[in-house]
């Protein structure tokens, strides 16, 4: 059992946990909790190391041997360990350090498949519920711009309840650049924004392409717009002015996908 804190692995987990930089780096992030670890070994992913209290895995002990056996490395923690690094009140006894495949690129987009592009989206409870919306959906990918939250942030990860593990995606520098190449290739780009735009039940998608959905506070920027093949709204008829970014984007994605 791992009981020091300056342990190598108990060191990089917790960076992995409160550094987006070393996500990014190292190319791992943190899955905690039964549910998460259970679907990240259903999910295929890459797990090169599964952390576990004792009580945990006999507690579990199904999940335990199947999580163990996905993973390429088991270590035992103390629970005072465990407790530390956890993001949660209530540590259930499980972590994962999971491979992040950062391979993709707008180049693979398909030509009558249905994306999600999302731009500058900050909270990472809009999108971690964005993601598990679109997966279950059946959206084919989802695109961010590289100012959107840290994806495999402990609280994305969460919010989407394992649609990281399953949901290709693809991070651009310049989404409003990369759409130029996007929609000369022949692949429509939809901007959702309140002005000067056609109601959402009067489009047809049905050719596909990208429905794009902007910050929670300002939306999508105007260069954005300014490439999209189409410009797109929610028609409310009450007297709010606007929806929540996650609550918005899931009746966009509803009826384009």
């Amino acid at each position: 059992m791992i009981t020091a804190k300056d342990n190598p692995l108990i060191k990089d987990a917790a960076k992995l946990i409160g550094s987006a930089r070393t996500r990014r780096k190292s190319g791992m992030f943190i899955a905690e909790g039964i549910r998460l670890c259970r679907d990240a070994a259903l999910s295929g992913a890459d797990i090169r190391c599964f952390m576990h209290t004792s009580a945990a895995a006999v507690k579990n002990e199904d999940d335990f041997r199947l999580i163990s056996s996905s993973a390429k490395r088991t270590e035992e923690i103390s629970d005072a360990l465990m407790k530390k690094l956890s993001d949660t009140e209530t540590p259930q006894g499980f972590m994962c350090m999971i491979g992040a495949d950062m391979s993709g690129t707008l180049h693979d987009l398909r030509s009558g498949a249905k994306y999600i592009g999302l731009e500058n989206i900050q909270d990472p409870s809009n999108l971690g519920t964005i993601l598990r919306t679109a997966e279950a959906l059946g959206a084919d990918g989802v695109i961010l711009s590289a100012d959107c939250c840290d994806i495999f942030s402990p609280k994305v990860v969460r919010g989407s309840m394992g649609a990281v593990f399953r949901l290709p995606y693809m991070i651009t520098a310049d989404l409003a650049a990369a759409l130029v190449s996007v929609c000369a290739s022949g692949i429509a780009c939809y901007g959702s924004t309140p002005r000067n735009a056609s109601d959402i039940e009067d489009v047809d998608f049905s050719g596909g392409g990208i429905m794009l959905i902007g910050n929670e506070g300002s939306g999508l920027r105007e260069e954005t717009l300014g490439v999209c093949t189409k410009r797109v709204k929610i028609t409310m008829k009450g007297r709010a002015e606007s929806l929540n970014a996650s609550a918005a984007a899931a009746i966009l994605m509803y009826r384009f996908i």
